[in-house]
């Protein structure tokens, strides 16, 4: 039996006015990628890419999109994502457009490069403060990206210890 391997397209949906994403959906950006797959490359690339594609993970706060599709057809679908000019979902037409951030092999690859995409995002913002409780606010959410999974991992061994053994 074969395995298909798959490769997943980091996007960031970057719209004209940010209080219109909260209404994107996952079969909105789903329909508008191959809408913009069908005029670029007709049939044939449209049924190419859809052999595979889904959205796996959509945010619409932070306008992070996960896509998949084939290994043999990513460059259809990188290609085409320019095209995408605007999101339509209940009824609402969102002017937006898709900028890629990554491709990966796993989900966990681009997983690892969003989280340091944050970071730097949070360091620039960092830089660009004009006043210490901005900077405060900043760090903070600096360092709880950073140090979540230590914590987590730190207070399950607290509780385990706490469980299991009894001193005198």
């Amino acid at each position: 039996m074969v395995r298909f391997k798959n490769r997943y397209v980091l996007c960031q949906v970057v719209a004209e006015e940010p209080r219109g994403r909260p209404c994107i959906e996952e079969r909105a950006v789903g329909s508008a990628v191959k809408d913009a797959i069908a005029r670029a490359y007709g049939d044939y690339g449209l049924a190419c890419c859809s052999l595979a594609f889904t959205v796996k993970y959509l945010n619409a706060y932070t306008g992070t999109v996960l896509l998949r599709c084939r290994k043999d057809f990513y460059r259809l679908l990188c290609s085409a994502l320019p095209l995408v000019r605007q999101l339509e979902s209940r009824g609402l037409r969102c002017p937006c457009f898709l900028s890629t951030l990554h491709v990966g092999g796993t989900i966990r690859s681009c997983q690892k490069f969003l989280i340091q995409y944050n970071r730097r995002q949070l360091l620039t913002l960092l830089q660009n403060c004009t006043n210490e409780e901005e900077r405060q606010r900043i760090r903070q959410s600096v360092l709880s990206c950073s140090l979540t999974e230590e914590q987590s991992q730190s207070g399950e061994e607290e509780e385990e210890e706490d469980d299991g053994t009894e001193t005198d």
